[in-house]
């Protein structure tokens, strides 16, 4: 079989909604050039894989068969394209990275920028990707590496390594009857309003398994798409949430209308990991970016964690975890611990749904 390698890149481009108009124009090919080489290539496969539709050419129930193995052919033949130019210069590479946003304002700048150090040339094509539990790892098979709080799931085709834990903080309006303490436990606000991501967010996953841990189930009266919408809610003195630890320079660790206050609790780290697919070879640039990360985490120079950690009694990769804090007194009054009371679970109980106010995505 003889099968031109531009007719199969002019029919993923038409399967995919462009016109051959737009495919002629881009290919600097007349419309009856791309129109003849697509038909050549439905007589080597030996059936029709498009048909019209009016003015648009539209898949065929064959075409519609043909095109994820069309798909996985050029993206493997474009891999190996790469693959060759990288094996002569890696340091001219592309490496897809996705992250979660809340990493994307210290961490992953950090280890592009110290990764570039020693290999200027090479390029980075940067996505975001939430965290929610469901949703596909390495950006849905589109990226090289992950940096994210996720644990890719068993079966998944993707190995992934724990680079860091990072603390998490309880946020509390400035003018909080604790907002004046260093550190709290959560059965201090089980009486709280709180506010927190959506039920499908790793993090809100999190804050509900510590919650139950300390004995009771937060009344999450909002919900938000993003991490500094929680902020702003917390800020507005409507509730308290479960955040991670403010970076030192950052907006967040500037006093302000929030408080962060550590928390006693065992377990209020959430782990940041290092993904990437095991069905395929990280190309030689993303494999030099997947190595410089591991060897970072390794030496304990991931920014800001170590010291956070350090301060929070939480133990890094690799490190024993230090000695348990002790429980301090409990300073709610006597109101919020009748409420609390009310709300706490024992621990064979099933939490039953709440009311909430959910905030949309901005």
């Amino acid at each position: 079989m003889d099968v031109d390698t531009d007719a199969l890149r002019w029919l993923q481009q038409v399967a995919d909604g462009t016109t051959v108009t737009e495919v002629s124009e881009a290919e600097a090919v007349t419309q009856s050039g791309v129109s003849r080489a697509l038909a050549r290539l439905e007589a080597e496969i030996g059936t029709p894989l498009l048909r019209r539709s009016g003015r648009t050419l539209r898949m065929t129930h064959a075409g519609a068969v043909f095109k994820p193995h069309l798909d996985a052919l050029l993206h493997h033949l474009d891999d190996g394209i790469a693959a060759v130019s990288q094996l002569v210069d890696p340091d001219t590479g592309t490496v897809v990275l996705a992250f979660q946003q809340s990493l994307g304002t210290w961490l992953v700048p950090d280890l592009v920028r110290s990764f570039r150090a020693g290999h200027a040339g090479v390029r980075f094509q940067l996505t975001q990707v939430g965290d929610e539990l469901r949703s596909a790892i390495l950006d849905g098979g589109n990226a090289d590496l992950e940096i994210g709080t996720r644990r890719p799931p068993a079966g998944a085709g993707v190995r992934s390594e724990l680079i860091a834990r990072e603390p998490l903080r309880l946020a509390v309006p400035r003018d909080h009857h604790l907002a004046g303490r260093s550190r709290v436990h959560l059965g201090d606000v089980a009486a709280e309003p709180f506010i927190a991501l959506r039920q499908a967010s790793a993090l809100r996953r999190l804050t509900d398994d510590l919650c139950e841990a300390a004995g009771f189930r937060p009344e999450v009266i909002f919900e938000g798409d993003d991490l500094s919408s929680v902020r702003g809610f917390v800020a507005a003195g409507l509730g308290v949430a479960v955040v991670p630890a403010p970076r030192a320079g950052s907006p967040e660790s500037a006093s302000g209308p929030v408080a962060y206050l550590q928390i006693a609790d065992p377990g209020a780290v959430r782990e940041i990991r290092l993904s990437w697919s095991a069905e395929r070879r990280l190309l030689p640039a993303a494999e030099l970016f997947r190595r410089h990360i591991v060897r970072r985490a390794a030496a304990g120079r991931i920014p800001g964690v170590a010291e956070l950690c350090a301060t929070s009694g939480q133990a890094l990769p690799g490190h024993p975890p230090e000695p348990g804090i002790p429980r301090g007194p409990q300073r709610v009054g006597a109101e919020h611990r009748a409420r609390a009371e009310r709300r706490r679970l024992p621990r064979s109980s099933t939490p039953t749904a709440t009311a909430t106010t959910t905030v949309p995505a901005t």
